[in-house]
């Protein structure tokens, strides 16, 4: 397997968008709007600032995708970096490619002292995706999540 993870260039949108309608579908039920969703990526590409993409490259596809967004930590002084929209293609699954994409990410952690954790959230019910993590290491927190969502009109 010539498995490749690197950071996703805007060339990589037309997947990363099709893999987030995917996932949305298939982890929560929820169609997308495709035009804010594209925008969404997009703005990610112009914005840095905000994360990157990570993608998994098999013979020269793309196959899975990751996304990293920051939470500044006042009370550890440093970055966590959270795990956002995982999807890997189907017939790709249980091949490790979500396996090498973390491990990437936790290869970037442990070198950077600026980074004091790595969080994801995942859909109470989506038990296969709880497994993978807990496969890997990562442990369920003690905190749950709130929010209020807004429409952004964009």
């Amino acid at each position: 397997m010539n498995l490749k993870i690197r950071i996703a260039t805007i060339n990589d949108a037309g997947s990363i968008n099709l893999f987030n309608k995917n996932m949305a579908m298939e982890t929560e039920g929820i169609p997308l709007n495709e035009e804010i969703a594209k925008r969404g990526v997009e703005n990610l590409f112009k914005n840095p600032n905000y994360g990157y993409y990570l993608v998994a490259e098999l013979d020269g596809a793309v196959v899975g995708q990751l996304m990293i967004t920051y939470e500044w930590s006042d009370w550890r002084n440093g970055l966590f970096l959270w795990i956002q929209s995982v999807y890997v293609l189907p017939q790709y699954r249980k091949l490790g490619i979500y396996k090498s994409l973390y491990t990437n990410i936790l290869n970037e952690a442990k070198n950077n002292s600026n980074i004091c954790g790595i969080r994801l959230y995942v859909e109470k019910h989506n038990n296969t995706a709880r497994e993978v993590y807990s496969k890997l290491g990562m442990k369920e927190s003690e905190y749950a999540m709130y929010e209020t969502d807004f429409v952004i009109k964009r």
